[in-house]
Formats: structure tokens, sequence, C-alpha cells
């Protein structure tokens, strides 16, 4: 049966509460602008909604502390951070997954709760498709909402306007709020999506910067960098290039973009100074996995 919610506001806060159960008004995010849009945000986090490796390496190793750092500044670990007011239109996980990407972390990522048995509660009207989502119309046809090419369907369905927070906006914001919330199986899904994707990164970062045998630490500093887009490649190229010397190469990496994102860099920084015994392993190319 679908979840349905009612809606209130206070102040700039707007809150939900499901249609028909006894449990409480929960935050689905506060207004803002930005370059001219309006949105919502919402970082915060509730009891049990903060990302920790440790709830994750049993299942996943080490790659588990090996998004830490960036978990931490993308969203201070909140399962449940959103944003709505800016291009991507509708960004949404504790890595900040965004709908405007063709077959991008986002689209990974709703794919895979859309397989989930509740996921008819949260989104009915949604459906996969030969691995494309679509949109069920009332008289049961199919519309295409994002392809290789484009998600502009899915980000309208999302959130069909920037210059205004309007109902759908808000029912699709709460609807992913509540799931995570309320289900280990979407925050999971919130983990695994971030893991392959670094996973992924990392094949391809190793054949570009020849990272075979690189600390972790750097390795780490070289995705959060790209996952951010604070420097391009041809100054990581420079970074690293130190005859050997990786600790000169990290804090050559922590140097790139430090000026604009002071805090992001610091971050990064202090999560793997604290997880530095965790962090003692080198990149495998081979496997692609640290030993």
């Amino acid at each position: 049966m679908a979840i349905n919610f009612s809606f209130s506001q206070s102040g700039n806060s707007h809150f939900a509460q499901v249609i028909g159960n006894n449990d409480p008004k929960f935050l689905v995010g506060k207004e803002t602008a930005y370059k001219g849009n309006e949105g919502l945000y919402n970082y915060s986090i509730p009891d049990g909604m903060a990302y920790s490796a440790e709830n994750y390496k049993n299942e996943f190793g080490f790659w588990a502390y090996f998004i830490a750092p960036t978990a931490k500044a993308e969203s201070n670990n909140s399962f449940i951070c959103l944003n709505t007011y800016d291009r991507a239109k509708f960004t949404f996980s504790f890595m900040q997954y965004a709908a405007h990407v063709p077959n991008g972390d986002f689209v990974v990522f709703f794919k895979k709760l859309l397989t989930l048995n509740n996921a008819g509660d949260y989104f009915p009207k949604l459906v996969l498709q030969n691995n494309r989502i679509f949109y069920r119309n009332t008289n049961g046809t199919l519309t295409q909402l994002e392809n290789d090419d484009s998600t502009q369907g899915l980000m309208n369905y999302l959130n069909p306007t920037l210059t205004d927070i309007d109902n759908q906006e808000l029912i699709c914001a709460a609807r992913f709020v509540h799931w995570a919330r309320n289900d280990a199986n979407h925050r999971r899904i919130q983990v695994e999506t971030a893991i392959e994707h670094f996973k992924q990164n990392m094949k391809s970062y190793s054949r570009s910067f020849n990272l075979d045998g690189f600390p972790a630490k750097v390795c780490q500093v070289i995705c959060d960098i790209l996952h951010q887009g604070r420097a391009k490649n041809r100054h990581i190229i420079t970074a690293i290039n130190t005859n050997g010397n990786f600790d000169r190469a990290y804090n050559n990496l922590l140097e790139l973009g430090r000026e604009s994102y002071p805090e992001r860099v610091r971050t990064v920084r202090t999560v793997i100074n604290n997880l530095a015994t965790v962090f003692e392993k080198t990149y495998n190319q081979a496997a692609n996995d640290f030993v």
C-alpha cells in the first residue's frame, strides 16, 4: 500500500507525517535560495542516521573505511542528506548522489531502490523495465524518464521546477527521507553504491595516474578531489610526481583546492588521520583492492 503524507510548516522548515499511523512528524527539509533557485536542504542526522564504517566493514572490508573521509566531507555522514535547489534538481544520500547525470550514481542508486520489496509503497507509479526507470500513467502506459543521454524526465518528476517549492518536490523528498529513516536496506544501498562507484573510479584513476603500490591515503585524496571536482588531472599528476615520496605527494594533494575549500580539505585530512592505522594499506592494481 502506498505511503502518503500530510505536510506542515514551521518557519522555513517543512515537516511530513505518514497518514494513517501515529508516527511522529519528521523534518523533510528547510527552505533555501541559491543563484535564483528555491529548494530544500536537509543536513540533519537523527539517531541512527549517520554513516559509520564500523557498521559495514564486515560486508565491505576496507572499502567501508576508504569512502569515510568523503562521506564526512559530503554530508557529515547523514543518510538523509537532501538538496533540491541546484541544477541537479534532486540530490540525496550521505554521498550526495545527484539526479542530473545520465547513468550516474543517483540513477544507479534509485534503480536499486526500485528493486526493493517496499519500493511500491514509496513510488507506486515508477517501474523498472529493461533497466530503465519509467513512469506509469493513469491509463497504464509507460513514459521513460531517463536514458544514456538525459535524466531530464526523472529530474522533472522529482522536482518539477527550481523557481518554487511545489507539492511534488515535497512528496518526493519526504519519500526519500522517510524511506532512509525506516529501512536499513535503503541505507545499505547508499553504501553499496558509493563503494561500487569508488571501486570503479580506482580502476580508472590507477590507469590515469599509475597508482599501483600507492598508499591508500594518497588514493583516497585523489578520489575525493575528483569526486568534488576541485582540481584537474594535470594538477594531480604534478602533485604526485615526487619520486616515490608518498608523504610529500599526500600533502601536495591536500593543498589542491585548499584555498577555496579549506573545511573540506581539513575534514578529509582529519578523518584519514583518525583512521591512520586502518589506512596502512597500498593499492594493488591487478586486484583493484588495497592490501
